[in-house]
């Protein structure tokens, strides 16, 4: 079973490490574009913020959301569910935004903390609707909550030229995009392998994450960093380390997807041909 606090206490350290480079930031760089196409530094505290308070609603009423985002969290329409989604998202997101520095970064750290203690106290088998294809135990509740920090903390860190050493709570990021690898094929209307994939990475402390049969003939190879940044679609494939040995494993690093949203454009290449 999961160990929720371990999980939780990762999170807030994530949100420890982002909250420390953009508290003192001026007007001028808390408006600065991010690599995600059309938000600034703001927006994208602003997007935590709501989806901190999102999935407090989700956990403290679970029949009012439901009931609210009917036809939202339909499983049977889940790219239909996740694009509308990802629409209510985006919205309060731009309003969110709008709020003056200070105030919007106060109202993060509440809304962090907050659902912190909530996610902690959480009984066993809680499950918690969301725009996602079914509802998520606490424990992947919270993990989601660390990938998607990270992931937009790493938004953050390229629009201020920082570089961010990759820690361990990266696995919890890596073992989202492992796992959603069936559900990055269907957002895209293709029919996911019937074959287990192998997957062995190195972790930021030397070591080794493996996922899948030892055997399988189908294997992706590489850095737990790029990886994640991959499966956030903060990375493109090509600029990455990873090696996909078999056809299944490069056309699944091609789409792979950890969050639940509609498909993204992802990231330009930076490395020319010659350079590879």
């Amino acid at each position: 079973m999961a160990d929720i606090d371990a999980i939780v206490d990762d999170l807030d350290a994530e949100r420890a490490d982002l909250e420390q480079v953009v508290a003192g930031l001026d007007a001028t760089l808390w408006r600065a574009p991010t690599p995600a196409q059309g938000l600034t530094i703001a927006d994208q505290i602003a997007h935590l913020n709501w989806t901190d308070e999102l999935v407090m609603r989700a956990i403290r009423n679970p029949e009012a959301f439901a009931d609210e985002f009917e036809g939202v969290l339909a499983p049977a329409h889940a790219v239909e569910s996740i694009s509308a989604g990802s629409a209510i998202v985006n919205a309060g997101t731009v309003e969110r935004s709008k709020v003056p520095q200070s105030q919007l970064l106060t109202m993060w750290r509440r809304s962090a903390a907050e659902l912190s203690g909530i996610l902690r106290a959480l009984p066993s088998g809680t499950r918690i609707p969301w725009f996602a294809p079914r509802p998520l135990s606490a424990a992947a509740m919270a993990a989601s909550r660390v990938m998607e920090t990270w992931a937009h903390g790493q938004d953050v860190f390229d629009a201020l030229a920082l570089t961010r050493p990759p820690t361990g709570r990266l696995v919890h990021v890596v073992r989202l995009g492992v796992r959603s690898r069936d559900f990055a094929y269907q957002l895209r209307g293709l029919e996911p392998p019937q074959e287990e994939f192998r997957v062995e990475l190195r972790a930021p402390d030397g070591g080794t994450w493996n996922w899948g049969p030892a055997d399988a003939p189908g294997k992706v190879e590489g850095s737990a960093l790029h990886f994640a940044l991959i499966a956030t679609q903060r990375l493109h494939r090509d600029d990455s380390d990873l090696v996909a040995r078999g056809e299944g494993p490069e056309e699944w690093l091609r789409i792979a997807q950890a969050y639940a949203g509609p498909v993204g454009r992802g990231r330009e290449r930076q490395r020319p041909l010659d350079a590879v």
